[in-house]
């Protein structure tokens, strides 16, 4: 048995691939589900959605790639989302509530005016954010009848989406989490590798709700017999930015990813040096294998390939993502048309969650194709914020080449302004799949299967590398175009 499940978990929609012995996609399934929106700046999902939509793409899978055995399982997945549930009968509190929701912005806010934000960062390397679990999981312990008390009596757990799927996957039979996921949570202690008492303490957290927290390559258990026909054990986990940094073997430090799906996440290898940024990014868990940790700087962007869901869903102006480039084309060079997609706020570096969306240089003649222009520059500006951030924390930063992958890293034209707005070559691999890649090689890892991450990353491959075709003076004064519109957007709230 050489095949892997991979089960990739995400904002928009639940995957499954399948994996040869050599790490080649053979089979794949994917199913899209609901999103909930139930007040302004609120996200949700239906926890049963994530995890019906899970089993189905996984039977779908192994189904398409008949006469294969799956050796082991890795899951990746939608990172800070909560789900609470009932240990006694599975059953979730409340819906899931999401990594983009902003409910809790007015409590992070008193509490960074309390002077807490200090303690919390140099411990989690987070910053007083609603993008983060643990205020989401205090409000639910808050604002659901009964379960603080259930909490408290151990009748509740916790979890990440990660944490949800491992205990149905198991039959109930696993509480756990890996190192990535519990780093994003705001409760763990990521310079002790631990859960943090004071800062449980500080949310009213009770520690029995939390998962045991194992390595990314670990045991986490084996499947229930009756959902794929045996038992499969999982053997790797994690988060999704972290399972592509893998998927695009980023083992060194100074090497730098970008994932452009729902949002854009960029993560910089700092390798064991927990490196604390001055420029209000992220210090985070890159992986953790054999107990020993490697760190990374991570910028997080919450509006990238959801713009282009916005035009589709939102403005109706085109039928599928597809027809952003070509209409991107068509649009009118003499236009300078500037959207700013804080649609749940703006992430790295100005973390504002209070601000929204905006869009600058409107004249009598825009129409889709400057919108749909805009909106794909859009990620290359909010990009250009995290590099610009990361070369400040990481001098080196400023000669790594950017890997990217993700759904938008398809767009030859999105990939071209990329480059172009930051000066730096883009690289994507001929593996575009680097997520469910990595969460495929942590399972290969941890089952015997794959070779340490050195040889690992002799595999990579280069599909083709965008260089920098624009001038400094044009790069400079689109640039600080984008900079004008984004202070603006922030003022106008």
């Amino acid at each position: 048995m050489t095949h892997i499940l991979a089960i990739d978990q995400g904002t928009t929609s639940s995957r499954a691939i399948i994996f040869d012995g050599a790490l080649r996609p053979i089979a794949m399934a994917q199913e899209e589900f609901t999103q909930h929106f139930p007040a302004s700046g609120w996200v949700e999902h239906d926890p049963s959605d994530l995890w019906t939509t899970v089993a189905a793409t996984a039977r779908a899978a192994i189904e398409k790639a008949r006469g294969t055995r799956i050796a082991a399982i890795g899951i990746t997945n939608q990172r800070e989302t909560v789900v609470v549930w009932d240990r006694a009968t599975g059953l979730p509190i409340h819906n899931a509530i999401v990594w983009q929701d902003r409910r809790t912005a007015d409590l992070c806010a008193s509490l960074r005016e309390a002077g807490h934000e200090p303690m919390i960062s140099a411990r989690t390397g987070l910053l007083l954010d609603p993008y983060f679990s643990g205020t989401k999981l205090k409000w639910l312990l808050d604002n659901v009848d009964g379960a603080r008390a259930r909490a408290e009596a151990g009748e509740l757990a916790f979890g990440t989406v990660d944490s949800w799927l491992i205990w149905n996957l198991t039959g109930g039979a696993v509480h756990a989490t890996d190192a990535t996921n519990a780093a994003r949570t705001l409760l763990y202690n990521i310079v002790e590798n631990r859960w943090d008492d004071d800062i449980c303490a500080l949310l009213d957290i009770p520690m029995a709700l939390l998962p045991d927290v194992r390595d990314c390559a670990g045991d986490f258990g084996v499947t229930r017999a009756d959902l794929f026909g045996r038992e499969i054990p999982i053997l790797g986990v994690a988060g999704d930015q972290q399972a592509a940094t893998v998927g695009q073997a980023c083992f060194r430090p100074g090497m730098m990813k970008s994932t452009y799906g729902t949002g854009c996440f960029a993560l910089l290898n700092t390798g064991e040096r927990m490196v604390p940024s001055q420029n209000r990014l992220l210090t985070t868990i890159a992986y953790r294998l054999d107990g020993r940790t490697t760190y990374a700087l991570e910028g997080s962007i919450f509006v990238a390939g959801a713009v282009v869901q916005w035009l589709r869903d939102g403005l109706q102006i085109i039928r599928s993502a597809a027809e952003t480039q070509p209409l991107a084309e068509q649009a009118d060079a003499g236009q300078e048309v500037i959207m700013v997609p804080a649609f749940t706020g703006l992430g790295a570096p100005h973390w504002r969650p209070d601000c929204r969306g905006a869009i600058f240089g409107l004249t009598r003649n825009s129409g889709p194709a400057e919108l749909a222009r805009a909106a794909l520059e859009s990620v290359g500006y909010q990009t250009r914020d995290l590099l610009e951030a990361m070369r400040a924390d990481w001098p080196d930063a400023g000669d790594a080449v950017l890997r990217v992958d993700g759904g938008m890293s398809a767009s030859d034209w999105t990939m071209q302004f990329l480059a172009d707005i930051l000066g730096a070559p883009v690289d994507r691999p001929t593996v575009t799949e680097t997520t469910a890649l990595g969460a495929a090689y942590l399972a290969g890892l941890g089952a015997g299967l794959c070779p340490p991450p050195e040889e690992f990353a002799e595999g990579w491959a280069l599909d083709r590398r965008f260089q920098p075709d624009m001038s400094n003076d044009w790069r400079d004064a689109r640039y600080a175009r984008w900079q004008r519109a984004v202070q603006a957007a922030m003022v106008a709230i």
